[in-house]
């Protein structure tokens, strides 16, 4: 990977539908090679595909909470079952698992406070393994997306 390939990505990180004219316009090369490159790097799982960001008020998810999880035992069993179940939850946006206080940080997106305050009570703290869960209700984002 050289610079050239590296401005692709830093471009494509902040618009993906850029078209690839303006793309190779942006990065110093003509079209055919710039797309030879982004099919490359696409081919070889640098770019692992594109998404839509959608506004979550207009999808009733206008509160995002930061949860963490602390499981109560960390047997190789116990993990994998709470991973099962943790991917399972449409509710939960993001699953990092992660050293230190908390054994995972999820995001959580649901409709408001109770919404979530439901989805706490009757899946998240029932999940397999789980002895405690913090909630961080998030007040403002001010970043989204790895660009």
């Amino acid at each position: 990977m050289d610079e050239v390939d590296r401005a692709i990505l830093t471009v494509l990180q902040k618009d993906g539908k850029i078209s690839n004219a303006d793309l190779a316009e942006r990065v110093g090369l003509s079209p055919s090679p710039c797309l030879r490159r982004v099919r490359r790097l696409e081919d070889t799982g640098v770019i692992r595909g594109y998404q839509a960001i959608v506004d979550p008020t207009v999808v009733d998810r206008g509160l995002r909470v930061i949860a963490g999880v602390r499981l109560a035992r960390h047997s190789r069993a116990d993990v994998v079952a709470f991973e099962r179940a943790i991917v399972q939850l449409p509710e939960v946006v993001f699953t990092h698992h992660v050293t230190g206080n908390f054994d995972y940080l999820l995001q959580v997106e649901v409709a408001d406070l109770p919404a979530y305050e439901a989805f706490h009570a009757n899946r998240l703290a029932s999940l397999p393994g789980v002895a405690t869960v913090n909630s961080y209700v998030t007040m403002k984002t001010l970043r989204t997306g790895s660009a």
